[in-house]
């Protein structure tokens, strides 16, 4: 007994005050004189025809540049100073489902991966787990923030650096491996952010697989406790890098960062920021991933050289796993709804009345056809979201005699985009739904489904929805049933016909600004469609799709109403592209042109129900007039 209260005790301990930690130097010794190292310091000097000792002080430097410099009482004072301007900045800060989590932590050896929103999250999540009796974690910062005065100061709260890609530096490769692998094998509890950078569109980001790699690839090597992946959802109401997001969304190009970012500090203390909500997701256990990819990797001998070919996927099918764990965890703020309502109106405007009515709508259905267990939403009444919109600057109210009118104000609205996709994915099933009726007054049961199920795999890579296929039709089938319970739908013929509210109806606008949530979305596929169906099957490269597309979304933003900047956004044409090459919708002949089947056609006949016949034939002009201007290809109006 007296053993078995040790070992737990040690645990215990281990958790709230965390491992032993060597002097940097130490430490920086010690990877220098591992094995691993040692080769590649051999074969560096023998590449470059120079002394094993140049090769040495090569690889200490690398060593000096990356290692942390870990100091408890450095985090005490900071602990403080953070206090202080938390209280200055924020309304609060509210921490969710974070007892689970601290009940498992003494087990586990932590690998923290939180979404990447903001330069705040590095200093939130270390200083709540602190607060709340853990160890902070040793937290992977890019290189970028490593500079004088600065970068000894994050070091100090435990930042240990990387270069944003060191492929082809098989040295440096070697020594950040090593240094990685000593700290998870110490006991030190790390983080880092999986999108590799901060995300400027609210949506979270495809992961990089890099560090989770690595992790997996140090565990292998010497595995010590089991591996905890714990996902955190961090949500803001306002961003402190609110101003340069929106230039940058505007087509600005991204500053880097400098010491003089942090005089902006005095800037930041001036406002308010509202609440910060930092949510704990399901977590993700390394070991029955390694079972599920690998079920005999327990008794496999480990070369670091070598990378078994099980890996990749193991590490594709970590990081998908992780991303939707985050937005399983989604808190949903009162900025999430206003931008999500106010947004799908043409003038960014509504009736104080309607819009009170549609956040109670929103509200109802997020809580009552929940996305999961973990997703929470604001407890603020409708009028009281509206003002507290109003007290951040995010909307205005306009005085009418017929009643008040609740707009976006005219510098918000690009910003506004970003808190609206925080919380796409919890949208994407009934505004699924309910866009199948924005054209169509009547449509079968079966037709929703068809549509849904053929739009589904290209969503859920987008926005990392947990479904597989049956999961997703009931889904879609609950989401139905709560519309007609709610009179937004009606059963029609035995309930296998569906129908929309009469037009002009309160009920029919409901539903029309439900189907407008995810609008944008689907017409970015159909510009993909459309300009594959107008050009041919065996007449684009990928490249040539990829930009003709791109090309096609700006020109549509430019001549229409409001778009949100990741419109246009080249990545996600690309995104969508590889997922249509994946179902076989498109192949690649020896000529490297893209041939495409039968269902573009059907994607092509479905979009009839979605998008109105001015969008449909809105891109369908746009589209030739790019391929005849920029590409040279004739194609027929």
């Amino acid at each position: 007994v007296s053993r078995i209260l040790r070992v737990h005790f040690q645990r215990v301990r281990s958790a709230a005050i965390g491992p032993d930690l060597s002097h940097r130097r130490t430490m920086v010794d010690r990877v220098l004189s591992s094995p691993t190292v040692r080769t590649s310091i051999e074969e560096r000097a023998r590449s470059k025809s120079i002394t094993e000792y140049k090769a040495w002080k090569e690889a200490r430097k690398y060593a000096f540049e990356i290692a942390a410099d870990y100091s408890y009482g450095f985090v005490r004072v900071a602990s403080f100073a953070l206090t202080w301007f938390w209280n200055r900045i924020y309304d609060g800060v509210e921490l969710k489902h974070f007892r689970e989590f601290q009940q498992r932590a003494p087990d586990y050896e932590i690998v923290y991966v939180p979404c990447h929103r903001s330069h705040i999250d590095y200093l939130l999540v270390s200083y709540f787990v602190y607060h709340n009796g853990l160890v902070p974690p040793h937290v992977a910062a890019g290189v970028n923030l490593n500079l004088p005065v600065l970068g000894r100061f994050l070091r100090k709260g435990g930042a240990f650096f990387l270069r944003r890609s060191f492929r082809s530096q098989k040295l440096y490769a070697a020594v950040f491996f090593e240094y990685l692998s000593r700290i998870l094998s110490n006991g030190t509890a790390i983080e880092y952010f999986i999108e590799g950078t901060r995300s400027r569109t609210g949506r979270l980001l495809q992961p990089k697989g890099g560090m989770l790699s690595m992790t997996v690839r140090s565990y292998l090597h010497s595995p010590s406790r089991p591996i905890m992946f714990q996902p955190i959802y961090v949500g803001y109401e306002r961003l402190v890098e609110g101003g340069s997001y929106t230039a940058e969304l505007s087509g600005q190009k991204k500053k880097s960062e400098s010491l003089g970012d942090l005089l902006k500090v005095f800037g930041i203390l001036k406002k308010r920021y509202g609440k910060v909500h930092v949510s704990f997701a399901e977590p993700v256990f390394l070991d029955e991933m390694l079972d599920q990819h690998a079920p005999d990797w327990m008794y496999r001998a480990n070369d670091d050289t070598e990378r078994p070919p099980w890996l990749s996927p193991l590490v594709d099918h970590l990081g998908q796993r992780i991303m939707t764990g985050m937005n399983q965890a989604t808190h949903v703020n009162a900025i999430n709804l206003l931008a999500a309502i106010l947004l799908t109106t043409r003038k960014l405007a509504m009736d104080r009345n309607e819009l009170q009515r549609q956040l109670e709508l929103y509200k109802e259905m997020l809580q009552e056809c929940p996305y999961s267990d973990r997703v929470t939403v604001t407890g603020k009444s409708p009028a009281e979201i509206i003002a507290y919109g109003i007290e951040l600057t995010a909307i205005e109210a306009r005085e009418h005699p017929l009643g008040d009118i609740i707009a976006v104000t005219s510098d918000q609205s690009v910003l506004l985009t970003y808190f609206r996709n925080n919380i796409s994915h919890l949208l994407a099933v009934p505004s699924l739904v309910a866009s199948c009726f924005l054209n169509a007054q009547q449509i079968e049961a079966e037709q929703v489904h068809r549509i849904s199920q053929a739009l589904y795999p290209f969503l859920r890579a987008e926005l990392f929805l947990p479904w597989d296929e049956r999961e997703f039709v009931r889904a879609v089938d609950a989401h139905i049933d709560w519309l007609v319970g709610r009179g937004l739908l009606t059963r029609r013929r035995r309930k296998h016909r569906l129908e929309r509210p009469e037009g002009g109806s309160f009920e029919g606008l409901q539903l029309r600004i439900v189907g407008h949530a995810l609008l944008q979305t689907f017409e970015r596929y159909y510009i993909t469609v459309a300009i594959l169906a107008k050009n041919g099957s065996g007449s684009l490269t990928r490249g040539e799709l990829e930009k003709l597309c791109t090309l096609t979304a700006q020109r549509i933003s430019e001549l229409n109403e409001f778009a949100a900047p990741e419109f246009s956004d080249r990545y996600l044409f690309r995104q969508f592209i590889s997922l249509l090459r994946e179902q076989g919708v498109l192949k690649t002949n020896e000529d490297e042109k893209l041939e495409f089947n039968s269902v573009i056609q059907q994607l092509s006949t479905d979009a009839k129900f979605i998008l109105s016949q001015e969008i449909r034939h809105g891109i369908i002009r746009v589209a030739p007039q790019v391929l005849r201007e920029r590409s040279g290809v004739e194609v027929g109006d």
